[in-house]
């Protein structure tokens, strides 16, 4: 059975607008929540990660480094924690659990990048970021929220 699903697309013409949108999104993330970021190399997931990241801390200059080479990167919030995953470099969904899957989705928040990777572990509640570069070197964002995110896509 597919879970219900909301669409929203938004022009981002610079990194501060991208910010803006992670902004928004961070806003709304609760524990168990995953978003799963797609998007070619330099579309901009980890600027959204981190944009996500400084929001939720409320320190702009907070240090969120990518977790391209240490796949993952944890954050104690002040209501749960977030883990920012890059599933890069895996070769599939059984080297997943490794990097603290279980313990990310028992109460955490997981940032996703290359959410393929996760394979039969993607949850079906979940927030999809599809970031794409224009032609004009400005990016758009596409949203769809599965399960019980499709509801909550509308308040953004």
């Amino acid at each position: 059975m597919r879970t219900p699903a909301e669409t929203s697309t938004v022009d981002l013409p610079d990194e501060a607008a991208t910010a803006a949108l992670a902004a928004r999104v961070a806003a709304l993330l609760r524990p168990g929540d995953v978003v799963a970021l797609r998007g070619d190399l330099g579309a901009g997931k980890t600027a959204f990660s981190r944009a996500a990241i400084r929001a939720l801390s409320g320190d702009p200059e907070e240090e969120v480094p990518s977790p391209t080479f240490t796949l993952v990167q944890t954050y104690d919030l002040p209501d749960f924690t977030l883990w920012h995953f890059d599933l890069y470099r895996l070769r599939g969904p059984e080297e997943v659990p490794e990097l603290g899957w279980d313990e990310a989705r028992d109460g955490g928040v997981a940032l996703v990048e290359w959410p393929d990777r996760l394979g039969r572990l993607m949850p079906a509640d979940r927030l999809e970021v599809a970031l794409t570069i224009r032609g004009d070197g400005a990016r758009r964002a596409e949203l769809t929220g599965h399960g019980a995110w499709a509801g909550r896509l509308e308040s953004l």
